[in-house]
C-alpha cells in the first residue's frame, strides 16, 4: 500500500471545541446504547444505512472529481413521511426504494418513532436534532388520518399554509433556517401552482471533538484533487492515538466528538475516490468497522467548510422508485391522491470542520403537486466520510471530499 499521507472530509453535522488537544471538562465516554434497539429500530436502521450506500453510489455517478455531502438520514426521514401516504405499487417501490422491504407501515412508522427518540438525547455534549414538518395547501383535502400519523410517528408539525400567499415561501424557510440552526437560510425559492404539499426533515449537529486539535499547530498544507489540480489548505494536526484500520485499497480513522456516541470516520482510498465511492456498500461498511482498532499514528486533516445541494429526483428514480414521479397513488394522504405526483425531492447540507469540532446540517424537501499504516494519517487527496451514531449504527451523513477549497 502506498504511503498514507494526509486526509480532507466533509460532515453534516455541527462541533465546537477549545484550540488545545485535551476537553477542560472531557466527556464521560460510554461503550452500549442506554437501551436495546427494538426490531423496528434495526429494521428502519438497516434500510436506512442500505439506503445511504445506494444513494450515494448512484449520485456519485454525475458527480466525478467534485464534492458531494449527503445526508441520507434527512432524505429517509422526508421520503418515509410520504411514503406513509402511498398506496399500491407506489407504496411497494418507495419502501423498496428505501430497502425497507418486509416492514409492516406500522413497523416502519414505530421504528422511525423511537429511533428519533433516541439520537436526539444521547450525548448531553452534542447538539444533535431532528425536526419533520408538513406544510400543505389549506384548501387542497388532505386525510386527517394521514396528518395525525405524521405527528404520531414523525412528531412532524403541521401547519395549513395559503401557498398562492407570497409569504408561505418565507414561512417555509423561516422554519428551515431556525431547525439548522441558521445554517441552511432556505430551502424553496417558489411554489409552483401545482404544488400542494411540502414534507421537509432538518438534521442539525453540533459537537466537540473527544480529543482536539491544536489551533498552534495548523500549517498551510498542499492538497491533490481529484483532478489532478492542487491548492493550499490549512492541515490540522492531533497527537498519535486513535482507532483506525490499514488496508490494501483504503485506510480510514475514527474521530469521536462527545461522550463517544456519535463519530466521524474518515476514509482514504489508495486509488481513484470515484472508484472506490461506487464500489462501497454495506457490507466493506461493516467490514471497516468491524476492524477499527488503536493505532499509534498522528492525524492530519484539512479544515474546510462547504455547502452543497443537489435534486435527487434521477437518483431516486434510478434506484427504483418512478410511480411516485410519474403515475402516483397518494390515497392515504389524500382523497385526490390519484391526481399527486412528488414534483422534487431537494436536499442541501452544510459542513464546517475545525479544530474545535464539526458543525453540520441538512434539509431535505419533498414536494408533492398535482399532476397535469506508517505513522501518520495524511489526507491531502480525495478522502470519503461517514457520519454515524457509533452504537445502534445509523448513518446520518456521507460524503466524499474531491477538491479543496469547497
Amino acid at each position: 500500500m502506498k504511503l498514507i499521507r494526509s486526509i480532507s472530509f466533509v460532515a453534516a453535522f455541527v462541533g465546537v471545541a477549545c484550540s488545545d488537544s485535551t476537553a477542560p471538562n472531557p466527556a464521560q465516554q460510554i461503550d452500549a446504547l442506554p437501551r436495546a434497539l427494538s426490531e423496528a429500530e434495526n429494521r428502519v436502521i438497516a434500510g436506512s444505512n442500505d439506503f445511504a450506500f445506494d444513494l450515494f453510489r448512484t449520485g456519485n455517478v454525475d458527480q466525478h472529481k467534485a464534492n458531494v455531502f449527503i445526508s441520507p438520514l434527512s432524505a429517509s426521514m422526508a421520503l418515509g413521511m410520504t411514503a406513509n401516504g402511498a398506496n399500491g405499487a407506489t407504496y411497494d417501490e418507495m419502501r423498496a426504494t428505501l430497502r425497507l422491504t418486509g416492514a409492516t407501515r406500522e413497523d416502519v412508522g414505530a421504528g422511525y418513532k423511537s429511533l428519533i427518540t433516541l439520537l436526539r438525547g444521547l450525548d448531553p455534549q452534542t447538539n444533535f436534532t431532528i425536526a419533520n414538518s408538513i406544510w400543505y395547501e389549506q384548501a387542497f383535502p388532505f386525510n386527517a388520518s394521514f396528518l395525525a400519523e405524521s405527528k404520531q410517528y414523525f412528531d412532524a408539525q403541521v401547519t395549513p399554509l395559503d401557498f398562492r400567499n407570497p409569504s408561505a415561501v418565507g414561512t417555509i424557510n423561516s422554519w428551515v433556517n431556525a431547525a439548522t440552526n441558521n445554517r441552511i437560510p432556505k430551502i424553496l425559492e417558489s411554489i409552483d401552482d401545482a404544488e400542494v404539499m411540502f414534507l421537509v426533515n432538518a438534521i442539525y449537529f453540533k459537537g466537540s471533538w473527544q480529543k482536539r486539535f491544536d489551533k498552534s499547530r495548523t500549517t498551510n498544507a498542499t492538497f491533490l484533487a481529484a483532478d489532478g489540480t492542487t491548492s493550499t489548505v490549512p492541515m490540522m494536526v492531533r497527537d498519535a492515538g486513535v482507532q483506525g484500520t490499514f488496508k490494501p485499497d483504503y485506510a480510514a480513522v475514527d474521530l469521536p466528538y462527545g461522550n463517544s456516541a456519535f463519530t466521524m470516520t474518515v476514509i482514504l482510498p489508495d486509488g481513484d475516490i470515484d472508484a472506490f465511492a461506487e464500489s462501497f456498500d454495506q457490507t466493506k461498511w461493516n467490514g471497516l468497522v468491524s476492524s477499527l482498532s488503536d493505532r499509534d499514528v498522528a492525524v492530519y486533516l484539512p479544515r474546510f467548510r462547504m455547502e452543497w445541494k443537489r435534486l435527487l429526483n434521477s437518483d431516486l428514480e434510478s434506484m427504483g422508485m418512478r410511480l411516485a414521479f410519474t403515475n402516483a397513488d397518494f390515497t392515504r394522504m389524500s382523497p385526490r391522491g390519484l391526481d399527486l405526483v412528488i414534483t422534487q425531492v431537494l436536499q442541501k447540507t452544510f459542513v464546517d470542520v475545525d479544530e474545535e469540532g464539526t458543525e453540520a446540517a441538512a434539509v431535505t424537501s419533498v414536494g408533492v403537486g398535482v399532476t397535469s499504516a506508517p505513522g501518520a494519517f495524511r489526507a491531502d487527496r480525495p478522502f470519503m466520510v461517514v457520519i454515524r451514531e457509533r452504537f445502534s449504527g445509523t448513518i446520518l451523513f456521507i460524503g466524499k471530499v474531491a477538491k479543496l477549497p469547497a
